[in-house]
């Protein structure tokens, strides 16, 4: 982990908290852990969005509707998931053996992301952290050519209210392991099922089903 560290630019002092960040509930379960990243994932999360809020409040001159937009693009699983990949986090991260079998996850790497970035502010404070996120993701907001959108329940229902017509989001099936649950939602388009997805949230579900009734809608 020191060459992750000689990446980052910083000096750790809590080691304890970095091994938590990269211990999925899987290898937590299995080793008698005490913990798993799951809460630094919620305050990563939360610093994240404080940062990127900040960088483009100082930064840009949109009004709140599009800076949300923005947020929205470069926090977000998609976007984390890009981020833990330049950093190679998926090297460091501690799965328990059902987990290796299946292969590491989109959502598991993203999340570590987050829980990275939790770690880092516990120990070394805001400052560190805001320092670590800007250097990682404000050279993915000024080229023009990143996109990490995926946003397309919002896009979806812009498009539904400009038809005037109504959407609901149904869960039509819930399975697997606490630790590794699968969702699929049905979206539904005056009474018509227009796209369905499956993820391991229920956000995730609503999202790959709102993509999919885009991509048949743009065909109409």
């Amino acid at each position: 982990m020191k060459e992750l560290f000689n990446r980052l630019k910083i000096k750790p002092k809590n080691l304890d908290l970095y091994k938590t960040a990269f211990s999925h509930s899987s290898y937590a379960n299995e080793h008698k852990a005490k913990s798993n990243y799951e809460r630094l994932e919620f305050l990563g999360d939360a610093v994240l969005d404080l940062v990127v809020a900040d960088y483009l409040y100082n930064n840009y001159k949109e009004d709140e509707g599009e800076m949300t937009k923005e947020k929205a693009s470069y926090v977000c699983e998609n976007a984390n998931y890009s981020y833990a990949l330049s950093l190679n986090l998926q090297d460091y991260i501690l799965v328990g053996e059902g987990e290796k079998k299946e292969g590491l996850k989109k959502a598991i790497v993203a999340d570590i992301f987050e829980a990275l970035m939790g770690a880092i502010y516990l120990d070394l404070g805001y400052a560190t952290v805001r320092k670590v996120i800007l250097n990682i993701i404000v050279p993915y907001i000024e080229d023009p050519y990143t996109s990490f959108f995926s946003d397309y329940k919002s896009a979806l229902q812009e498009y539904v209210q400009t038809e005037q017509k109504s959407i609901e989001y149904l869960l039509v099936k819930e399975e697997g392991p606490a630790h590794n649950r699968r969702f699929t939602v049905e979206v539904n388009i005056d009474g018509i099922v227009y796209g369905r997805g499956v993820g391991n949230s229920k956000k995730e579900a609503e999202q790959e089903a709102a993509k999919e009734a885009i991509n048949k809608m743009s065909k109409y």
